[in-house]
C-alpha cells in the first residue's frame, strides 16, 4: 500500500494574514460594537441624571432599527443618544444597507462633532466605503483617522485596516511603513501583533547593484554599410 502523504506544515503567519484579510471588516465592526456596549454601561453607571439614565436604560433594551431611531429622536443629546446612532448604523449594516449606515453615521457626526466616539464612526465608514468597492475612497478616510486621530484607540486599526488595501494596490512599501508606525508607536497592542505578522509577508524591495564601469570587452559594432577588407586570395 502507498505510505499516506502528511499535509504539509502550514506557516501560523501565514494563516493569521490570510484570516485577518478576509474577516477584517468583521474584525474592525466587531471591535467598534464591543466600544459601544462599554460606553453604553460607562453611561448608565456614570451619568447621574434622570434623562441620561433613562436613555441608558432604554438603549440597553434597544434592538430594532427603531427602537434605536426612538432613542436617538428622545434623547438626543445624551450620551446613549449618540451610541444609538452608532448602533442603527451596524443594524442598517448588518442588512446590508451600507449607503444607509454611511448617513446615519455622518447625521451623528454632524450632531456631535465633540463626541468620543467619531473616529469609531468614521472607523464604520471606512468600512462601509470597502463593501461598496470604493477602494480609494476607504483607503484615504483610513489615512485621514491615522492622521486626525493619533491618540485615539482607532488610530492602530485604521493604520491595519489600510495594509489589506494596500496589497491590493501594490504598494507593498507603503504597507510596510505602516506596519512599521504600529509596531512602533502601540507596541503592546494586540493590532502589534497583527502588524507584525503583516510585515513577515512583506518582502523589501531589492534594489539593483549598479555595475562597476570598465573596459568593454566586446567590439564595436561595424557602422551600417560599411565594407570590411577583403579577404586574401
Amino acid at each position: 500500500m502507498p505510505t499516506p502523504i502528511s499535509p504539509a506544515p502550514t506557516d501560523p503567519s501565514v494563516e493569521m494574514s490570510v484570516f485577518w484579510y478576509h474577516h477584517r471588516r468583521e474584525i474592525a465592526i466587531g471591535f467598534v460594537i464591543l466600544l459601544l456596549a462599554a460606553a453604553g454601561w460607562g453611561a448608565f453607571r456614570f451619568y447621574s441624571t434622570k434623562r441620561d439614565s433613562d436613555a441608558a436604560t432604554q438603549l440597553s433594551a434597544a434592538n430594532t432599527a427603531d427602537d434605536f431611531r426612538k432613542v436617538i429622536s428622545q434623547f438626543g443629546g445624551t450620551p446613549a443618544g449618540g451610541s444609538a446612532y452608532l448602533m442603527l448604523a451596524n443594524k442598517q449594516r448588518t442588512e446590508s444597507q451600507f449607503t444607509e449606515a454611511s448617513k446615519t453615521l455622518q447625521e451623528f457626526i454632524d450632531k456631535n462633532p465633540k463626541h468620543e466616539l467619531v473616529p469609531a464612526a468614521k472607523i464604520a465608514m471606512a468600512a462601509n466605503l470597502e463593501s461598496l468597492k470604493k477602494t480609494d475612497e476607504a483607503l484615504s478616510l483610513y489615512q485621514q483617522i491615522a492622521a486626525t486621530y493619533p491618540r485615539s484607540f482607532t488610530a492602530p486599526l485604521a493604520l491595519i485596516s489600510q495594509i489589506p488595501l494596500l496589497k491590493e494596490k501594490h504598494q507593498p512599501e507603503v504597507a510596510r511603513r505602516a506596519c512599521e508606525t504600529i509596531v512602533s508607536q502601540y507596541g503592546d497592542s494586540f493590532w502589534a501583533g497583527e502588524a507584525a505578522r503583516e510585515l513577515r509577508t512583506l518582502k523589501p524591495a531589492v534594489t539593483a547593484s549598479p555595475t562597476p564601469a570598465g573596459p568593454s570587452l566586446v567590439p564595436p559594432a561595424a557602422p551600417a554599410g560599411s565594407v570590411g577588407p577583403s579577404p586574401k586570395k
